[in-house]
């Protein structure tokens, strides 16, 4: 089935990704630790581990600094006790945002989401708020020009839950979330290899944003994702150039 088009928006992101390779590493350190701690330190047999470790992969970072996460994680290394927090908002004209954080210092961590929601034009919501608009899901992202008959078999015979063509030819397969490691690698073992591969809180329906208010909303999205115990920030808002 056809889509808005996402493709420039992924391009984006996954640049702005590569612009900042050590701040990712820093957040992976966290991921991997709270996943080792909360589902063990075996990653065949812990889901959302194996995910960390191969986004560690995809991200260059030396393998003995995912070991010493895992060891943390683990309790055999000392290190700091990160929870998990999620905070929700609204951005300009209303789109929804949800943030993730890893903190160890709840009272720092709320307090700088929501001076960033305020400064640049959004609000801090409740717990609840926005967040019944997203799916918790698997997502990868394939290029244009990736032969779509092709991936839409191989996906869907190897537990796909959808695969969505958008106006530009870029293809998104979707997953349940602690599916997506095996999809993946079924997929590259059929040939097909993703340009960006994560979980994500995939919007329902998206609010699209171009000239004044698209800068706005970036800048709103940009400022929280440079918070330092910000893992993730999801939104409903697709911002055009």
């Amino acid at each position: 089935m056809a889509g808005h088009s996402k493709w420039a928006n992924i391009k984006h992101k996954k640049a702005a990704t590569d612009a900042k390779r050590g701040k990712i590493w820093t957040r992976l350190i966290k991921e991997i630790t709270v996943a080792a701690r909360m589902g063990g330190e075996d990653v065949d047999s812990n889901p959302r581990l194996r995910l960390a470790v191969d986004k560690a992969a995809d991200a260059n970072m030396p393998k003995e600094n995912v070991t010493r996460a895992i060891q943390r994680g683990a309790g055999t290394l000392e290190g700091a006790d990160y929870e998990e927090v999620r905070y929700e908002g609204y951005g300009i004209g209303g789109a929804a945002i949800v943030v993730d954080c890893m903190t160890d210092n709840r009272v720092r961590t709320v307090a700088e989401v929501r001076h960033a929601f305020s400064k640049y034009g959004g609000n801090m919501g409740t717990e609840g708020s926005v967040a019944f608009l997203f799916q918790h899901c698997g997502q990868m992202f394939f290029a244009p020009g990736t032969n779509e008959d092709a991936l839409m078999e191989a996906a869907l015979e190897a537990g796909a839950d959808d695969v969505v063509t958008d106006e530009e030819g870029g293809i998104e397969v979707i997953c349940a979330p602690f599916s997506l490691s095996d999809l993946r690698a079924s997929l590259e073992k059929a040939g097909f290899k993703a340009e960006v591969a994560e979980v994500v809180m995939k919007p329902n329906t998206e609010t699209v944003f171009a000239g004044d208010e698209g800068i706005k909303m970036q800048k709103l999205l940009d400022a929280l994702e440079n918070l330092d115990d910000v893992q993730e920030v999801f939104t409903n808002a697709i911002i055009e150039d």
